[in-house]
């Protein structure tokens, strides 16, 4: 199994100062030796002033002040940037907001060390599922990959998921400098070019718990640039071949 010592979470934040210490001491509990990267945007309610007392008194933990609210994918990028710059093997995507359960962790690492390059948390596989959703955000979020799986004409069930584990190669292979999407379209888009470049990608199943504190980020337009999203990737593969 890779060692939790070269392995970096990545938590971008935005008023999450009630969920941050729960979610760290969750973390910590299942990966002892893991290091983690707060990136916070700004954030109004004191989540990056909070990160930084904890992180003055944990070694394991840095904190990324972004000068103001710029978006999960550019959060992602800069995360993904550090993490490449300080030579971690394996890195994480996970919210804070406790709705990725952190007992998950080890599977993705299991799964890392059998030779996958990333391992999606999939909540639309045998033992995923999803708790506290209402009916809208089902039909978003399993909507929005049965439609990005049509048109990218990929196998991957769960191609929205916010979870997800990549080691050293496939950050590299993905070329993060270059990814431009946010939200939902992020996540495909990351998923799409490990595919693309030939790298193994495994769906790990987790169960989703939507957040009990704090208001959801995503809405209208980040479902909106997910549709588009997906034609302009296929577009730009195409061309590429």
């Amino acid at each position: 199994m890779t060692s939790p010592r070269h392995v970096l979470v990545l938590t971008p934040t935005y008023n999450e100062r009630d969920n941050l210490e729960p979610f760290i001491g969750d973390l910590f509990g299942v990966l002892p030796d893991a290091h983690l990267l707060v990136i916070d945007d700004s954030s109004p309610d004191g989540t990056g002033e909070l990160a930084d007392e904890l992180a003055a008194g944990d070694e394991r933990i840095s904190v990324l002040h972004r000068p103001r609210k710029l978006g999960l994918g550019t959060a992602y990028v800069e995360g993904f940037r550090y993490a490449l710059h300080h030579d971690y093997d394996t890195v994480f995507e996970m919210d804070t907001d406790l709705s990725h359960d952190a007992r998950h962790l080890p599977s993705f690492l299991r799964a890392l060390a059998e030779g996958a390059d990333v391992a999606v948390g999939s909540r639309n596989i045998v033992g995923g599922g999803v708790v506290g959703w209402g009916l809208r955000r089902h039909l978003i979020s399993r909507g929005g990959s049965i439609y990005a799986r049509a048109i990218l004409g990929v196998g991957v069930r769960d191609l929205t998921t916010g979870y997800k584990a990549y080691t050293r190669r496939a950050l590299e292979q993905i070329d993060v400098e270059s990814l431009r999407s946010d939200g939902y379209a992020f996540q495909i888009e990351t998923t799409y070019r490990a595919l693309c470049r030939g790298l193994q990608v495994v769906e790990v199943p987790i169960v989703f718990v939507d957040r009990r504190v704090g208001r959801s980020k995503l809405d209208g337009k980040v479902f909106a640039e997910a549709i588009f999203a997906v034609w302009r990737l296929r577009l730009t593969e195409l061309l590429d071949r």
